[in-house]
């Protein structure tokens, strides 16, 4: 069995359940807290903001999945970030953590906690307590609780965002699956972006935290929609091993397939964050081929997709291929842009704009065609080599401003 794509998200590895509720922190209502628990303990794995400004919930975490053996649930809440909080902020983790703990007879120490929406404000914790209490009591491995939880993460999201894979590894089912959050303040360095991914599969926890970080650089890590680095960006991956396949404790072929369909999981939760950037119309790509490094072809296309110039023009189905030029040329990457050839590609087709730097004859008509469509790739060819990376955001829109104008209202 090869990795194919299943249903679900979170819940459809063995072993997990997941349950949401509203508890009131959001003011209109809306479902606002989702509880993540494992039957048995899992191993932890954690990737955090690179901002110094870090919220007190990726504090607790880090402590969480550097110093503790294992943990066995991850409780979030949206409306309100506890970002800038101070020590109050950080006891109220605890506290979240000790009433998930007695809810779910687990020690404290192995429930992860995550927040995200308006930095500064301290959480109502009666409210944040009772809906973990309403929670461990609606606890269910069903796909629909899965697919509720993902819903409840949400903030200026427009749609919930979950997959899940399964690969043979050993001869046994081995079972990834995630759901993730992210529209804004996103532009990933481990947006506000927070990913939960769970897994069945048994692999030792140094390894799990090896596979996670190779993964996230590839993939969290390129996409951005407006350059802001969140105080709350928190990728963590949960192992239970009730797949009962041999334990992955070294790199070989097992940790290989494990790797490969965590990016699968990882690429597509990523590619779901930026096509639902704040007021987005396009998932915007963007491919450097022929770089002489991968490090060199990461620094050349996460230039071009963070360019508010170049975003601006994908919004007006625009080929005004000189800003992305442009924005690789102040990448701090070196290239000769007199080598460079650049295509834009969709569904609607593929058209070379420009030929080792300069403007080809091509049809203006053609290419709005192409960058009309909801997903556009840029790819542009440097010809240094054989390495290549992809970044993801997407256009910049009237609606960005108006959603971020009016964020805290």
């Amino acid at each position: 069995m090869s990795m194919k794509k299943t249903e679900g998200g979170v819940t459809a590895a063995k072993g997990f359940l997941a349950a949401s509720t509203a508890a009131g922190i959001k003011k209109n209502g809306s479902m606002d807290m989702a509880m993540i628990y494992s039957e048995v303990p899992c191993v932890a794995a954690g990737t955090f903001t690179t901002n110094v400004v870090k919220a007190a919930p990726v504090k607790w975490d880090r402590k969480i999945v550097y110093d503790y053996p294992t943990a066995q649930a991850i409780v979030c809440n949206s409306g309100i970030a506890n970002a800038c909080t101070g020590t109050e902020g950080y006891n109220y983790c605890e506290k979240t953590a000790q009433a998930a703990g007695e809810c779910l007879n687990i020690e404290k120490y192995s429930v992860l906690v995550a927040s995200t929406g308006v930095i500064g404000q301290q959480l109502p914790m009666g409210k944040l307590e009772a809906g973990v209490r309403a929670m461990a009591t609606k606890l269910d491995n069903s796909l629909v609780a899965g697919t509720a939880a993902a819903e409840a993460i949400m903030t200026t999201d427009t749609r919930k965002k979950e997959i899940a894979v399964s690969v043979e590894i050993g001869g046994k089912e081995v079972v990834i699956g995630g759901m993730c959050k992210g529209s804004g303040m996103i532009h990933p360095n481990m947006c506000t972006m927070l990913s939960f991914v769970t897994t069945d599969a048994a692999i030792d926890k140094d390894l799990l935290q090896q596979a996670l970080s190779s993964s996230v650089r590839d993939t969290y890590n390129m996409v951005s929609v407006d350059g802001d680095t969140s105080t709350n960006d928190t990728v963590l991956l949960l192992a239970n091993g009730l797949a009962q396949n041999e334990k992955i404790v070294e790199k070989g072929e097992d940790y290989e397939k494990f790797l490969e369909a965590l990016n699968e999981v990882n690429t597509y939760l990523a590619k779901c964050i930026a096509g639902d950037g704040e007021g987005a119309t396009a998932l915007f790509e963007v491919k450097i081929i022929g770089a002489k490094s991968k490090e060199q072809a990461a620094v050349l296309s996460k230039s071009v997709v963070t360019s508010n110039l170049t975003k601006a023009a994908i919004y007006g189905h625009d080929a005004n291929w000189g800003r992305i030029l442009c924005a690789m040329g102040y990448s701090g990457a070196q290239f000769d842009p007199e080598k460079v050839d650049l295509f834009f590609e969709s569904t609607a087709g593929r058209i070379q704009i420009i030929e080792n730097g300069v403007a080809l004859d091509y049809s203006e008509e053609e290419a709005t065609k192409i960058l009309s469509e909801e997903v556009v790739t840029a790819v542009a060819d440097i010809k240094m080599g054989d390495c290549m990376a992809t970044a993801w955001g997407c256009d910049l829109t009237y609606d960005y401003v108006k959603i971020n104008a009016d964020y805290r209202s």
